[in-house]
This record gives C-alpha cells, sequence and structure tokens, in this order.
C-alpha cells in the first residue's frame, strides 16, 4: 500500500466485488455479465461458444425472481437414506 486512500469510485468498485464477484473478470467489471446477473439486456450473440436454446434469455429472468421453496428430503422414498453418503443432513433446513 502507498498510504493513499481510495477514490469513491475505487470504493464503489470495491464494494460491488464483494456483492457481486460474478460480474468482474480479470480484475475489471465485465458489463455483460453484471447485465446478466441483474437480468437486464440479456444478449449472447458476444460469446464464441454458445448454448443456446429457445427461452434461454427468459431462463435467466426467472432465476432473477426470489424464491420461498424449499428442498425437503423424501426419506420414505429414498433408498437406504441414513445409511447413504449422498446426503448431507446440515444443508436440510
Amino acid at each position: 500500500m502507498d498510504g493513499t486512500s481510495l477514490t469513491a469510485e475505487q470504493d464503489k468498485i470495491n464494494a460491488l466485488r464483494q456483492v457481486l464477484p460474478e460480474a468482474f473478470n480479470e480484475g475489471k467489471i465485465d458489463w455483460e455479465k453484471l447485465k446478466t446477473t441483474l437480468g437486464e439486456d440479456i444478449n449472447f450473440s458476444n460469446e464464441r461458444y454458445v448454448l443456446s436454446w429457445a427461452g434461454k434469455s427468459d431462463a435467466f429472468k426467472v432465476l432473477q425472481n426470489p424464491s420461498t421453496k424449499t428442498l425437503i428430503p423424501a426419506k420414505d422414498e429414498s433408498v437406504n437414506f441414513d445409511e447413504t453418503e449422498n446426503n448431507d443432513n446440515n444443508c436440510f433446513v
């Protein structure tokens, strides 16, 4: 550190990096990723390798909606639920 304070711009960028790290690429804001994260103007035409399907941008918009659903294990439908190593009881509410 050189003892200088952060500019207001640097301070805001650092705050954004804390909240939305996926919007950064190589230390800089990737505006397309930021737009995608925020669900605005999703356009995948600039990507080199693209997995596209009809409704892809709509799917990303749906991902932005808050959810009130919770996954609950169906122990009675499972085989050896308590003996398997495929469950992590700490993740269930």
